[in-house]
């Protein structure tokens, strides 16, 4: 039996994987958080991979998954993007040579392409626009440099999700699926950009299914395909609540962006972080259409995407699940 360690476990995407380690029951998993998990409370360990780690928290031979991050667009101060992601690698990386670890999976991200152009896969160029996306590829070169130092025994796993969704996530897409069923949504631009998306379980179910990746290095980008344009998205959103599929409302891109700029401004005046800023807007309006080479891995994601929007559509805005846990990521 492995012994597997999921730094930030007690998060979105390390909850459900910890749930398919506990189904499979194949392998001892452990968690290390800075937070008690909701759900695994007698399996975590406290510890902050900004600072160094407890040699004694990891049995050696050990696999670490490492999906915690510092990624929210309104992180402050911004220095914990690279204390977090950047600093929290090496402090990954220095474990695992002191415990005899010869195997990473960790947890990247579609941002380290920035604005991509559409279709990009992983040989995609590398432009971060943020430092979410400079502190994440800076993360990969890290643990790329541990993996050279023994490249016939080390095996290390890179997975660059795009916007992650599911059941009890508080983030970007939640929040868009909020205003939709809301009544009160309005769309921002043509609607004919294209957004590639990524559900949970799907991504959960990847990193347990690279476990068995041999030494090298292995990098993929995830996504669920199809990719839907923001009106095929906001219709269906609308069909599965009953409603028109027809958008009533919509803003011209100038209009939303410059509505934005005067949130930006107003949420450095009075301290305050806002639901709307450019910088949303923009990402919003923009393409982001993803490629992988995941297929070549045999690899099947268990959640067809229509079916995954459904669940989380169906939890949220139409059964009662007000006690459960939420988790607030972009």
């Amino acid at each position: 039996m492995r012994n597997i360690y999921v730094v930030g476990g007690s998060g979105f995407v390390g909850t459900r994987l910890c749930k398919i380690f506990m189904k499979l029951s194949t392998d001892s998993f452990h968690i290390i958080d800075k937070s008690i998990s909701y759900y695994f409370s007698d399996k975590t360990s406290i510890a902050n991979i900004r600072y160094p780690i407890d040699i004694n928290l990891i049995k050696d031979s050990s696999i670490i998954i490492n999906l915690a991050a510092e990624h929210r667009d309104d992180v402050t101060p911004k220095s914990l993007y690279d204390e977090t992601n950047v600093q929290g690698a090496i402090n990954i990386c220095d474990i695992a040579r002191k415990k005899n670890i010869s195997k990473i999976i960790f947890t990247s991200s579609v941002a380290v392409y920035g604005f991509a152009p559409l279709g990009t896969n992983e040989s995609g160029k590398i432009a971060p626009f943020n430092d979410y996306g400079r502190t994440k590829w800076e993360a990969e070169k890290i643990y790329k440099d541990w993996q050279s130092e023994d490249p016939e025994n080390r095996t290390l796993v890179i997975v660059r999700p795009t916007v992650i969704f599911g059941e009890r996530n508080r983030g970007n897409v939640f929040n868009l699926l909020r205003q939709i069923a809301s009544g009160k949504f309005i769309m921002v631009g043509d609607g004919l950009n294209r957004k590639s998306m990524a559900y949970v379980e799907n991504v959960a179910a990847f990193i347990e299914y690279s476990l068995s990746f041999k030494p090298g290095i292995h990098i993929y980008n995830y996504i669920d395909k199809p990719d839907f344009t923001m009106n095929q998205l906001v219709g269906h959103v609308n069909k599965l609540l009953g409603r028109s599929v027809e958008i009533k409302i919509r803003l011209p891109f100038w209009v939303g962006f410059t509505l934005g700029k005067i949130f930006d401004a107003l949420a450095f005046l009075v301290k305050k972080k806002f639901a709307i800023s450019s910088i949303r807007v923009k990402k919003f309006c923009a393409n982001s259409v993803y490629e992988s080479a995941i297929d070549k891995t045999g690899f099947v994601p268990p959640v067809p995407l229509m079916e995954a929007i459904e669940k989380t559509v169906r939890y949220e805005f139409i059964e009662d699940h007000q006690s459960e846990q939420v988790f607030y990521t972009e």
